[in-house]
């Protein structure tokens, strides 16, 4: 793609915020980790009390709406922490307005819609960031650069839990969550970031094969799900997802066994590495011991790191971790295992574009 935007390099990189909710909050305490390499100039919500609370924390002009905020503002990027299924039309938006899009995950909850993000911003000469912050975590970053150096020779197993709770208040607290339109169900929200690991570390996959359920809670989605996929590479493996681990967040892991070498990389989200071990030693293992950290939030840490390649890219020092098309990859793997699902049968990769 052709990006029409020049770098700036002259002055801190301008950030717009839409969506001041949840993970809001994590946007708003990176950009304050880069202060003086980037700035919030304004933050936009529907809902006043949380619009309010956003300008009060932040200092930042407040808006009601998209439209009229992109009608004033001076950034060069804007955020969408905003529901998932309004994600690609806020997206072409402020591609149309000539500012870059930064979104959070899922891109989209329609595989049509994400294309035609892509395209949008493709088509108004702007830069498309998906969120992948978990990539950033030390435990995957190790455990990528094992995968790349090729320490497992042939990888034959994976396998990838997320063992999590979310109560029914959870779901009732907004209109928008567990809805298909505006959220998709526990694959596509809270396990994306899994989702995308097995892509992003293991490599394309070939075929996969899907059960979702709605076991407990008052939702339109899945509260349950379990995929058996088949790589490309011959790799075969599993992805086990629930929202009702008693009586809160249980796990969040990944375990790879190869021809040499076994690694499992657990915790409440993928933040110890449990087991690392291979036929060769290597310079890395040394790193396996500091990699490891303690999170109160399955978020983990990596949204600071996001943001300073998007920064250095927008400053023409970089370039882009997750694009759009990178983005495209785990949509497209969670749109298989819902049609999987849904039709009772094995979903092979890529789908029809």
């Amino acid at each position: 793609m052709h990006v029409s935007r020049k770098p700036i390099t002259d002055r801190p990189i301008r950030f717009a915020l839409v969506g001041c909710g949840r993970i809001a909050q994590n946007h708003i305490e990176a950009i304050k980790q880069h202060a003086g390499r980037c700035e919030l100039v304004d933050v936009c919500d529907v809902d006043e009390a949380s619009l309010a609370a956003a300008v009060q924390k932040t200092g930042a002009a407040g808006h009601r709406s998209l439209t009229s905020m992109l009608d004033k503002t001076s950034a060069d990027c804007v955020v969408l922490a905003t529901p998932s299924g309004l994600h690609p039309a806020q997206a072409t938006e402020v591609a149309k307005a000539g500012l870059d899009v930064m979104t959070e995950k899922p891109m989209a909850t329609r595989w049509q819609d994400a294309l035609a993000m892509v395209r949008a911003c493709d088509e108004a000469g702007v830069r498309l960031f998906v969120v992948k912050q978990n990539r950033r975590n030390k435990t995957l970053q190790l455990l990528k650069q094992a995968v790349d150096a090729g320490r497992f020779g042939r990888i034959y197993m994976v396998s990838v839990n997320v063992f999590w709770s979310r109560p029914q208040e959870y779901y009732d607290s907004s209109a928008w969550r567990g809805t298909w339109e505006f959220d998709g169900g526990a694959f596509m929200n809270q396990a994306s970031h899994y989702v995308d690991l097995l892509d992003w570390i293991v490599g394309p996959v070939e075929s996969v094969m899907a059960y979702t359920g709605t076991l407990a809670r008052h939702i339109e989605v899945e509260d349950t799900g379990v995929a058996a996929l088949k790589w490309r590479n011959g790799a075969m493996g599993t992805i086990n997802v629930t929202m009702l681990a008693y009586p809160k967040n249980f796990e969040g892991s990944i375990t790879i066994l190869g021809e040499k070498g076994t690694v499992r990389i657990g915790g409440m989200a993928v933040n110890e590495i449990q087991h690392w071990q291979f036929s060769q030693p290597h310079e890395m293992d040394e790193g396996t011991t500091e990699a490891s950290y303690q999170t109160t939030s399955v978020y983990g840490f990596g949204h600071p790191l996001y943001y300073d390649n998007v920064i250095s890219t927008l400053r023409g020092e970089a370039r882009p971790e997750t694009d759009g098309r990178e983005g495209l990859k785990s949509l497209e793997l969670l749109i298989a295992m819902y049609m999987s699902a849904r039709d009772g049968k094995r979903m092979n990769l890529p789908l029809a574009y």
